[in-house]
């Protein structure tokens, strides 16, 4: 790395910092319940309109079975928009129905937080489609891990100092699914949305409702033409006849549409979904690199946010600050290595005449360029943002196995909107585990104590993902269909494979492109990886908090572990490290490693 992109994510970083510490304090008063009047006043006619009263708690099953529900609903419903959007409005280009496998596979996409796309946006998705259906759904998948997240955070500070009154402070119970939902999606996403997606306007992102333009472009296409005979008819192969030279200006179909608005919130809520199939990289979604940053804060800004409003609840600052650590130390080191791998280029093209101090290039934006592009990939799959400004299929070796590994860690290095907080909060209690393990005396995190049961949903939650990754990766490689998809045999096919089922799983939603993935195989195959690893590990995640919710508080001793400082967090980093990732230390071995020996052999 050079003083160029050591300066970049230092701005990232401080600029990050500045603005999640007050949408911090945001997020505390909506999970403690400390709310003005005047936003309850006007969030009153919502709840009595869908019969809802807020102040009433749920237990975690209640809960649980709300948010399944209320998800499935939303799945159905965007199926039903794919499958008739030909016969309804706002189609100027007169998009046909959707395929009933790529209508399955996108409805789970965006309901799970994925926004895994197999097709083209521009070329399948009506307008009433794109906004009412995979918008909508960015919203909603948002506002449904960050809930998840509230009920955790609850679980861990009932009963603490200065907060009893708080939803989910007695009985077990964790809050009420219904208000937690509507005030994370109208005090939180939807305002922050329409910021940025006015600040994307002004930056060049389009937002219309116009039908395709069809543009004149600089590029003539020249060919030759015979001169015709007297009698009209083109002389072609008579001896002596003339070949005049003619051209004509060439067309470019240019994609319309209300752009900005789905670019906003698929940053903010770390959806990915991309308007055009280029996603990111696609000018008219990300057209500058004042954009460029601001997507890559948008995405990091709940995430960080719910570190500080953790904090804020426990009772204890520093408790928010050594989760935010341990996520900041691992993410430096993913932004390090996949910049120093890309700007280490490629012999091959070095072997075609590529000057190497340009470093791999290829599949990158020239207004971006390395830097920028390492580390948006690096903040796009450490958070379950599918969003991307380069190729990954294009990265080198090393370079690509970056982003697996930030996936394969369970996105918790900032993770998802929401997701991210309670899956680095499940390693924490993990890594208390162990630490009590190692000194003989019972584990407690914030005053809990930590016993059979929790650890049980520990291990469900930490095992659901690889479980999905590495058995549907088997299945792919190991039948016809699945294989069918390779477009680069060898270790990068497999690595294609891997990544899919990777990014499928842990809710990312980005691709190794090279694979052919539009297929009813691995339509149905990802459909159900994301399902599961979406709900198979929000459901555990929210019966520990029904259980730590219901547990007393116990006072801090000269034994107790703490769990604010430099120690607590090499130790959380340790775990996460370790347990996260030696899953998948064998099919890493085959795929990126492998891939890489042969290219610098």
């Amino acid at each position: 790395m050079d003083a160029s992109a050591w300066g970049l994510l230092a701005l990232f970083l401080a600029l990050l910092g500045l603005l999640a510490w007050p949408l911090g304090r945001v997020l505390a008063a909506l999970i403690a319940g400390g709310m003005p009047r005047w936003m309850q006043r006007v969030e009153a006619p919502l709840y009595r309109l869908a019969g809802v009263r807020p102040e009433t708690p749920m237990g975690w099953r209640a809960y649980a079975l709300s948010l399944l529900a209320f998800n499935a609903l939303g799945a159905l419903a965007v199926y039903a928009l794919q499958r008739l959007q030909g016969r309804l409005p706002l189609n100027p280009e007169g998009m046909a129905a959707v395929a009933p496998d790529s209508a399955f596979n996108t409805a789970i996409s965006f309901v799970a937080n994925t926004n895994w796309q197999g097709y083209g946006g521009e070329s399948t998705m009506s307008y009433l489609t794109q906004m009412l259906g995979l918008a909508v759904q960015n919203f909603l998948s948002a506002a449904t891990g960050i809930a998840v997240a509230f009920a955790l955070v609850r679980g861990f500070a009932a009963q603490c100092g200065g907060h009893r009154g708080m939803p989910g402070a007695r009985f077990g119970a964790i809050g009420n699914v219904w208000a937690d939902l509507t005030r994370i999606t109208l005090w939180v996403l939807v305002p922050i949305a329409l910021v940025i997606a006015v600040f994307f306007v002004s930056q060049g992102v389009i937002q219309n409702f116009d039908g395709y333009r069809q543009v004149a472009t600089l590029e003539a296409t020249v060919y030759q033409a015979p001169m015709a005979g007297a009698d009209g008819v083109p002389l072609r192969d008579a001896p002596g006849s003339v070949r005049m030279q003619e051209a004509r200006t060439a067309t470019q179909t240019l994609a319309m549409g209300p752009v900005a608005s789905q670019e906003a919130i698929k940053l903010l809520g770390t959806n990915g979904g991309g308007f055009f199939n280029a996603n990111s990289a696609h000018p008219y979604e990300n057209p500058t690199a004042l954009a460029n940053l601001v997507q890559m804060l948008a995405i990091f800004l709940v995430p960080t946010a719910l570190c500080f409003a953790f904090g804020r609840v426990a009772g204890d600052l520093r408790q928010g600050w050594a989760v935010l650590a341990a996520m900041v130390l691992i993410f430096v080191a993913a932004v390090v290595a996949v910049t120093w791998a890309e700007r280490a280029g490629n012999p091959l093209l070095t072997a075609l005449g590529v000057d190497p101090a340009l470093g791999n290039m290829e599949g990158k934006e020239l207004r971006f360029g390395i830097t920028a592009s390492a580390l948006f990939t690096a903040v796009t799959t450490a958070a379950s943002c599918g969003a991307v400004v380069a190729m990954h299929d294009s990265l080198t070796p090393l370079g690509g196995m970056v982003p697996l590994v930030l996936m394969q860690l369970g996105e918790v290095v900032f993770g998802g909107a929401g997701s991210g907080l309670y899956g680095m909060l499940v390693f924490a209690v993990l890594a208390v585990f162990i630490a009590g393990l190692m000194i003989g005396r019972t584990p407690e995190y914030l005053g809990k104590k930590i016993e059979v049961f929790e650890m049980k949903l520990v291990a469900a939650v930490i095992l659901v993902t690889p479980l999905l990754v590495l058995l549907g990766t088997a299945v792919a490689v190991g039948v016809a269909p699945g294989r069918a998809g390779i477009a680069n045999p060898g270790a990068h096919g497999f690595s294609e494979i891997l990544y899919a089922f990777t990014s499928a799983a842990n809710n990312n939603g980005s691709a190794f492109a090279g694979l052919s993935a539009n297929t009813p195989f691995y339509n149905a195959m990802l459909g159900v990886a994301m399902w599961l690893g979406r709900f198979a590990v929000i459901v555990p995640v929210l019966a520990m908090a029904g259980a730590l919710a219901g547990k007393q508080r116990l006072p801090v001793t000269a034994g107790t572990l703490p769990t604010h400082g430099p120690l607590f967090v090499v130790l959380l980093v340790g775990t996460v490290l370790l347990v996260g990732l030696l899953n998948y230390v064998p099919a890493l071995a085959l795929g990126p490693v492998v891939e890489h020996l042969m290219l610098w052999k």
